[in-house]
């Protein structure tokens, strides 16, 4: 369960990437992750989930962060495929 501090952070993330980062990310990140630090509204780009966080966290090292994945609704997936 999240706290409500990980859900405002969250919901403001998810926010900035909206109204701010969405338009111009999805043009040639298509699959990235972006992790959004919603305090100064900075975001990190990475390749792989773990890229993006890792920046986040070089950055902000006492922060939240939320991590999107660009161009997705979701950041990961979990679940099986049945062939």
């Amino acid at each position: 369960m999240l706290s409500d501090e990980s859900k405002r952070v969250a919901s403001r993330a998810k926010k900035l990437y909206e109204e701010k980062y969405r338009e111009t990310l999805e043009k040639g990140n298509h699959g990235a992750f972006v992790c959004i630090e919603p305090e100064s509204g900075e975001y990190f780009l990475g390749a792989t989930f773990d890229d993006a966080v890792n920046k986040a966290i070089d950055a902000y090292p006492n922060r939240l962060t939320h991590t999107l994945r660009v161009g997705h609704v979701a950041a990961l997936h979990l679940g099986v495929m049945i062939q």
